[in-house]
């Protein structure tokens, strides 16, 4: 089976729309959509609908990030001002339905042996950053599948279990596949769609081919400077349009 694996969209509608472009033609059995589809961007709704229509069709899953269950709250805790300020105006924008469809996605889901989940897969519900080996090896202890894959973070890595418990870190290369040995325990992180912070503005999305045990990060070049100018438009702080340029 293959999936695409699209985390960390962040209302961005330009950079998801040339990603489901980009997997139309890769032969793609199924989508998950690993969370934080909300915060920063200017297009919601846009996005909600597109991933809304997906599932819809039996196409795609989608899970729980930490800027839906900001949009959820009242009092969003542990974001920077900037953030704050984009997920306030994304609660003020979204429709009750809307609403009511974020609170019913899961933290977590499972296919052909894969986990898929938006952060640590250990602790789902505490948002953690896998940033390094020793948090990662912490996580592989706790993930409930020998393939995971996560978001959360916004730069592309991954990470192999080793006999002594620790961890050790990858980088993988764009737009070539990887094999994940059987041998191994693996986290997977993505990098994001909607707001990369690895030093390149292209969007960067997942496929797995789980018959030959094979991740490839995409790169996708898409219209950085419409999405900027989204953000401005919509009254955003300024920092969210100029970072997207950067890719940080």
């Amino acid at each position: 089976m293959r999936f695409a694996i699209l985390a960390d969209i962040h209302a961005n509608r330009q950079a998801l729309d040339s990603c489901l472009a980009h997997l139309g033609g890769q032969r793609i059995d199924r989508i998950i959509f690993l969370g934080d589809m909300l915060g920063y961007g200017a297009d919601p709704h846009w996005v909600l609908d597109q991933m809304r229509g997906h599932i819809a069709r039996g196409m795609a899953d989608a899970l729980l990030g930490n800027h839906e269950e900001a949009v959820l709250s009242a009092k969003p805790s542990g974001m920077n001002p900037v953030a704050e300020a984009a997920i306030a105006w994304q609660r003020s924008q979204i429709s009750a339905d809307e609403r009511a469809f974020i609170a019913a996605l899961p933290m977590t889901i499972a296919h052909e042996g894969v986990q898929f989940v938006h952060a640590d897969p250990a602790a789902p519900a505490r948002w953690t950053y896998v940033t390094d080996a020793e948090v990662a090896a912490q996580s592989l202890k706790g993930a409930k599948a020998a393939i995971t894959f996560c978001g959360h973070v916004h730069r592309p890595a991954l990470y192999a279990a080793t006999g002594a418990g620790k961890a050790i870190a990858f980088r993988p290369p764009a737009n070539e596949p990887v094999p994940l040995l059987a041998s191994r325990r693996w986290l997977a992180v993505l990098g994001a769609v909607g707001q990369p912070r690895d030093g390149n503005a292209a969007a960067c999305y997942g496929i797995l081919d789980t018959a030959t045990a094979e991740c490839t990060w995409q790169r996708v070049a898409y219209d950085v400077e419409a999405a900027a100018a989204a953000i401005r438009a919509a009254g955003l702080p300024d920092s969210l349009a100029t970072r997207l340029l950067r890719g940080e």
